[in-house]
């Protein structure tokens, strides 16, 4: 009886309410990078970035140099989100930001020695 009174349940919510589960389709992946930075300006630049690049949530660390995204793989990935940091200054492991995007942070911001 209980499992009648729970199929009948999901039946009617599955009727009344169709788009509310259609949006639970969408696919979070969540993934890490190393991205270079120095200071809590660096984190907001960084995070900032990532979001621009398509990453719903951002969360970078600056002691460990650890970007933790959290995105659509049908809206970006990561080979976007490190050009993305590159392109803001900020070096990953596999791109380096330019040198006149590097030289125009802000002196706490400098990581290269």
């Amino acid at each position: 009886m209980k499992n009648l009174i729970t199929i009948f349940a999901f039946i009617i919510f599955g009727i009344i309410f169709p788009n509310e589960i259609k949006a639970t389709d969408k696919i979070i992946h969540q993934d890490s990078l190393w991205v270079n930075g120095a200071c809590s300006m660096c984190k907001d630049r960084i995070e900032k970035a990532a979001k621009k690049s398509g990453v719903e949530k951002a969360i970078w660390n600056k002691n460990t140099h650890i970007l933790v995204v959290f995105y659509d793989e049908s809206k970006t990935n990561l080979d976007a989100i490190e050009k993305a940091e590159a392109k803001v200054g900020h070096d990953t492991k596999n791109y380096k930001a330019k040198d006149e995007v590097y030289n125009k942070l802000p002196s706490c911001c400098k990581y290269r020695e």
